[in-house]
């Protein structure tokens, strides 16, 4: 597990059958990286996945019920959505939502966990899938190394708000 002493290295865990679970350790306070997921205005800075990719549309209407969309895009103009909705948010320390990609991919239900310690969040994002088999299609798509990513611009992105 990710503890506040080791500041960017991105670990992956499966906490179930279902689930994959990414721990982040980032040099931000809480209420600092709960705005970095929540607003629109940061969100495209950092979430952004491989090399090359934008997101020219973030669409966040953060209450419960509310619904959010994300649409990436790449420089030869290919494009990837995903959307969902919110269920619970205890700003700065809980976001559940789902996540759907539409197509094959099952919808998933997201949970982010945000905790500080001298100054520095652990962020704690877990993605519950409906089944082993889903969660182990999801694992072979290279969401890992996506992820990451995203997580070292945050990290990058961050550094620039100080």
């Amino acid at each position: 597990m990710a503890t506040a002493n080791n500041v960017g290295a991105t670990v992956f865990t499966t906490p179930s059958d279902r689930e994959i679970a990414a721990t982040r350790v980032v040099d931000a306070s809480r209420s600092m990286v709960w705005d970095m997921w929540t607003k629109p205005e940061h969100v495209p800075h950092w979430m952004t996945g491989p090399q090359g990719w934008t997101m020219p549309v973030c669409d966040i209407d953060l209450r419960p019920g509310g619904e959010w969309r994300f649409v990436w895009r790449q420089a030869d103009g290919s494009e990837m959505e995903m959307r969902g909705v919110y269920r619970e948010i205890m700003p700065p320390e809980r976001l559940v939502n789902t996540e759907s990609w539409g197509g094959e991919w099952p919808e998933t239900l997201n949970t982010l966990l945000l905790t500080e310690k001298n100054g520095k969040t652990t962020m704690n994002s877990t993605v519950l899938y409906p089944s082993r088999e889903a969660r182990d299609a999801a694992l072979g798509t290279g969401m890992k190394e996506g992820w990451s990513m995203s997580y070292d611009r945050l990290d990058e992105y961050l550094g620039t708000l100080a």
